[in-house]
Formats: C-alpha cells, structure tokens, sequence
C-alpha cells in the first residue's frame, strides 16, 4: 500500500469524493470561537481563569495581566462572553469569570495542546524558527548498540534482549523531537537508565516514586519533579514525562530549575516522552494539563493539577507557578512515606 496516492490524469474527468467537510453553520460558529480568541490579552485573560484554582477569576484579577484601561479590560472580556466562551456573574462591586462546562474541554485543549504546538520549533529569545535538524552520524546505530551493551552489563537483573529492546525504543522516542543529533546518545542514556530502574523497581520495591505528566514536559512537570526531589531530600522519587514532549526545556524553566537543583543537575533534565513503565513503577500519577492520556494501572493513585503553564507564562508568571506546584508539592510528600511503596 503507498503512503501517496498517485494524481489522476491531466484529462482525466473532475470528479470529486464525498467529504467529511465541518458544515457551514459549524463552520461559521468555530470561526466567531476562533476570532474572538485572536487577540494576545483574551488569550492570556482565558489561560487566566482556566487555571485559576477558584474555577474563576475575578475581574480586578485580570487587569493586572497588561497595563490597559479598564474599559479595555471589560470589551475584551465581553468579547469572551459574547463568543460563548465566559460567563459572569456580579456579586457585590465585581464581576466574576468563568468558562462555561460545555466549553472547558475545548479550551483545555486550546491552551494544553494547540497552544504548546504553535510555540515549538520557534526560538523563544527571537520568536525565529529553530536551527534546522542536524545529520545523523554514520556510526550512531553502532554506538547505541554497544549503549545497549554497556547497561546490560551493569544490570544483570535485567534480560538483556529487554534493555536492548529499552534502548531502542527510547532512541526511537528521543530522535522524533531531536534537533541536534550529537546529543542524541548520551540523553538516551539517562532516559534508558530511567526506564529500566523504573522497570526494576516494578520487580523490586524502593522508596515512594511519583510522575508528573503534562503535554510538553518542558515546564510544569519538570518543575514538580525537581520540587519534589529537593522539598523530600531523597525519601522521594520524583520522574516527568510528556504525553506530547517538546525538544528541550523552557528558558523560563530552565532558570527556574537551576535555582532549584544548581546547574549540574539542571543539565540532565530534558523532555521524555510518556511510557507504561514509567506509570507502573509509581506509586502516585500527577497529570498537569495533559487529559486522560495515561494508562490506568491498578494500585497506582492518580491525581490532576490544574496549573499553568510556566513556558507560555512570562518570567514573573513562571515564578507564580513555581510557587503553585511547591505548596502543592508539599502536600503531596505529607501523605506519602516509605511504607507507601
């Protein structure tokens, strides 16, 4: 079967296939959605009130996201409400917002997904598109190979048909989002080594193990994870994963990252993309913006964070949201203890 159906003739009869084609009403009211939604401050002002912890957000909350009149303010957010995508509701002096049930899912998917797509791939100092992918080396199949080696050799636990197939597959996962490719064996070291203690663990037992997934595990999950692996001082393990992941870690994150771990540490952190053994080897599952995109395993406790995103956020944002995920990390090591694993 060919991948690209060949072009008919030059003189061939038109003769065009019925189409699946969104109908002209549909058409016309994802339009008004979508043009409502094509201005930079209504955009911020509804990544605002979806991520507020209230499930709202109250008007004098979003003046202060651009130094704009209030009139500005309040015509923008009528243009929300008049799209169908806010409602409000007045109680004493001010007005209240919130997303509409029947449209959360949408906008969710607006912020969590799209949104996140539309930055990659361009440079976040120039808005500029990303240097181009590099060459693959003519030896990188050789020297993944004796990676695979090399590992089984220190993990004698481990088939060694499994921690080639782990090395693969996590080669595999990585040169999908790589641009440099000079980067590509030593990071699918660390991700290997990843999966494969997640792997043993699964077999064994440890100390309490957590995963953090968003979609692009370049903000927030990274955030959480370095939170939880400083905040527990080791009585934790704390992995991120991607449902979706980007090519590299927020600038934003990024410093944020180093305060927390120091730049050493910083330097190991890049996004992975979401795996089952990584789900089955923890004991506690936090999604973050990604949906219902992993495995539901039994014994293993599932919770959603409805946070920012620090990578659309500005520097001030990001810290904001830092701070969000400590207290609510904090929490989370309260009802966790070795014993849990």
């Amino acid at each position: 079967m060919t991948l690209i159906e060949p072009l008919p003739a030059a003189d061939a009869p038109c003769a065009p296939a019925a189409t699946h084609a969104i109908g002209p009403e549909a058409a016309s009211s994802v339009a008004a959605a979508l043009k409502a939604l094509a201005d930079p401050l209504r955009l911020r002002m509804l990544s605002a009130i979806a991520t507020d912890p209230r499930g709202e957000s109250c008007v004098c909350d979003l003046a202060e996201l651009a130094e704009v009149s209030q009139p500005t303010v309040s015509h923008h957010l009528r243009t929300l409400r008049e799209a169908g995508l806010l409602t409000s509701e007045r109680r004493g002096t001010w007005v209240w917002y919130r997303i509409p049930a029947p449209r959360r899912s949408a906008v969710a998917a607006l912020l969590d997904a799209f949104a996140p797509a539309a930055v990659e791939g361009l440079d976040p100092a120039t808005g500029s598109p990303a240097e181009p992918v590099a060459p693959v080396p003519d030896d990188l199949d050789d020297r993944i190979t004796h990676l695979a080696e090399e590992l089984a050799a220190e993990m004698p636990e481990l088939e060694d048909h499994l921690v080639l197939a782990i090395v693969r597959e996590s080669f595999t996962a990585l040169a999908r989002t790589a641009r440099i490719t000079a980067h590509l064996v030593p990071l699918t070291e660390r991700f290997a080594r990843q999966r494969l203690a997640d792997i043993a663990r699964e077999r064994g037992a440890g100390a309490p193990q957590v995963l953090f997934v968003c979609v692009a595990n370049a903000g927030r999950s990274q955030l959480a994870a370095a939170l939880v692996n400083q905040l527990s001082e080791g009585r934790v393990v704390a992995r991120s994963a991607g449902s979706a992941p980007a090519t590299d870690v927020h600038p934003h994150v990024r410093s944020l990252l180093v305060e927390i771990e120091g730049e050493g540490a910083t330097a190991e952190r890049f996004p992975k993309p979401l795996t089952d053994d990584a789900v089955r080897a923890a004991d506690v599952v936090i999604t973050m913006g990604c949906g219902d995109v992993c495995p539901v395993i039994p014994g293993v406790r599932y919770e959603d964070w409805n946070v920012g995103d620090p990578a659309l956020a500005s520097a001030e944002g990001a810290r904001a949201i830092r701070d969000d995920i400590a207290g609510r990390v904090r929490a989370l090591l309260d009802t966790l203890s070795p014993a849990d694993s």
